[in-house]
């Protein structure tokens, strides 16, 4: 039983990047959606779409590569189920001195900490992605 489904989605995006798969897929849920569309709209996957696959939909992202280095150097999850990490507007992290992002669930839904700073709202931090 698997009791930390993002963190399986970030593995199984780091472990591809590794092995320089172009394109992976894992279970659907919708908070894992937000998570693929905020990594597409930030640039650090080419496309990601929910597709059918026998019975259950699936979540396939197409990975983007730059001079054969992935978009993806490092993937954290920060808040855990054991060890939730909740952050005000104000506290909230800075990833590489803003050259990354970091995930962040608001009562607006899930945005990235430069758009949820900007807004003046705070939240958990899923992760942080650079």
């Amino acid at each position: 039983m698997m009791t930390d489904p993002i963190s399986d989605m970030l593995t199984r995006i780091r472990n591809a990047q590794a092995v320089r798969k172009t394109e992976l897929s894992f279970p659907y849920s919708n908070i894992k959606f937000a998570i693929a569309k905020i990594l597409e709209k930030e640039g650090y996957v080419a496309r990601a779409s929910e597709v059918q696959e026998a019975k259950f939909p699936v979540i396939r992202l197409e990975l983007s590569y730059e001079d054969n280095q992935p978009k993806i150097h490092m993937v954290r999850r920060v808040s855990r189920p054991g060890a939730r990490v909740y952050a005000k507007s104000t506290e909230l992290p800075t990833v590489l001195s803003h050259m990354g992002i970091a995930i962040v669930s608001t009562p607006n839904g899930l945005m990235t900490n430069k758009e949820a700073r900007a807004r003046h709202l705070g939240g958990e931090v899923i992760c942080e992605i650079s």
